[in-house]
This record gives C-alpha cells, structure tokens and sequence, in this order.
C-alpha cells in the first residue's frame, strides 16, 4: 500500500519561505514522477510542480516559477517544495501525488494523495 506523508507547513508571511517534504512509503519512488498541487478554501486543486522520476524534467505553474523549485531524493524516497517569496495567495493545503500518466499539470494525472499540509500566508 503506498502511503504518501506530506510536512513542512506553517503560518508565515509574506516573502518569508517554507520547504515542504512528501514522504512516500509502498511501492517503489524512484519509478515514478511525482507532483505538487494545492487546494485553497472554495476552489478547485491546482498544479504546482512536477519532477520526472529521475528528477531531470521539472514543470513549473506558471503562478510559481522562478519563486518555488521542486526536488527529490530517491535514496530517502522523498520530494520536495521549497518554496521562497511566499504571497496571500499562495494560501492553500499542499498535496503530494504520485503520477500515474496522462497529463502532469492536472489531478486526474495522480494517485495516492497524501493528507496534506497547510500554509498560510499573512499580507
């Protein structure tokens, strides 16, 4: 059974950072690419990030770049968010999700979500 464990979390403000981990437990994580998404109050999931399996590919939402980067190691099976120049709208429960095809950047792409992690961010 894969279980998928998010942390890292917390209250902050605005243009502080947060690092994110996901912890994936079953199966095997290197085979396979994984995913950031978030939920806010009232709306849909949305992409945040995703890592090929080996970590050579990364995709980024728009709304992110150049502000958050995703990363993976292997060896711990865990990936990453770090996430920098947080804004209010990036307030939202952040999930990991395994990717089992189709395309990366929407939730039908992923299994095995974790229970998320919280981050909210003051203005």
């Amino acid at each position: 059974q894969v279980r998928l464990v998010e942390s890292g979390g917390g209250l902050v403000q605005a243009g502080d950072s947060l690092s994110l981990s996901c912890v994936a437990s079953g199966g095997t994580f290197s085979s396979y690419s994984m995913g950031w998404f978030r939920q806010a109050p009232g709306k849909e999931r949305e992409f945040v990030a995703h890592i090929a399996k080996n970590g050579g590919t990364r995709y980024y939402a728009d709304s992110v770049k150049g502000r958050f980067t995703i990363s993976r190691d292997n060896a711990k099976s865990t990936v990453y968010l770090q996430m920098n120049s947080l804004k209010s709208e990036d307030t939202a429960l952040y999930y990991c999700g395994r990717f089992i095809g189709g395309r990366y950047n929407t939730p039908s792409g992923y299994s095995y979500w974790g229970q998320g992690t919280q981050v909210t961010v003051s203005s």
